[in-house]
């Protein structure tokens, strides 16, 4: 939402989740607009590449510890591939030494898709691996429906003092 609440309510998500949904529908387009130029396999691998390192371990660790505390190192995983910073280094480093082709449109496909279709964001530690919603947000969210009264407001926050 901003630098100071680093949360989303439902309508400002849902209006995060358009953008990479327009995102999508552009990527898509493209990819079925030159289909008969994408080489498949690379489009597969390139597609999937993202949730083979980086969700399924964290996946088949969040059921085998019963959805229980799971290792950091699952998060990072995920986080990482799930990057478009990692994304834009896998797809540069692959026009640069293999070739551009349409096929790297796989890369944001997935992760528009991701974010868009599935809301799923980058995650942190202290949720859980698969989504459920964590008591402490639940609380938050019925703070921030439409009504609720404005905690912080310029009429309620004392001047701070100069310095």
């Amino acid at each position: 939402m901003d630098a100071a609440n680093r949360f989303e309510t439902p309508t400002t998500f849902r209006l995060l989740r358009a953008e990479y949904c327009a995102g999508l529908a552009l990527s898509a387009g493209l990819f079925l607009w030159h289909l008969g130029e994408v080489r498949w396999l690379v489009a597969v691998a390139l597609f999937s590449y993202i949730d083979v390192i980086g969700y399924l371990p964290g996946a088949l660790a969040h059921h085998r510890f019963k959805g229980g505390e799971i290792p950091r190192v699952y998060y990072v995983l995920y986080n990482a591939m799930h990057s478009w910073l990692t994304a834009g280094a896998v797809v540069a480093l692959w026009a640069w030494l293999v070739r551009p082709e349409w096929a790297l449109l796989a890369v944001p496909i997935h992760l528009c898709g991701d974010r868009g279709l599935l809301g799923n964001f980058l995650k942190p530690f202290a949720v859980a691996f698969e989504p459920e919603p964590h008591p402490a947000f639940v609380r938050l969210e019925n703070e921030l429906k439409p009504g609720a009264d404005v905690v912080g407001s310029r009429q309620e926050r004392p001047e701070r003092a100069a310095i």
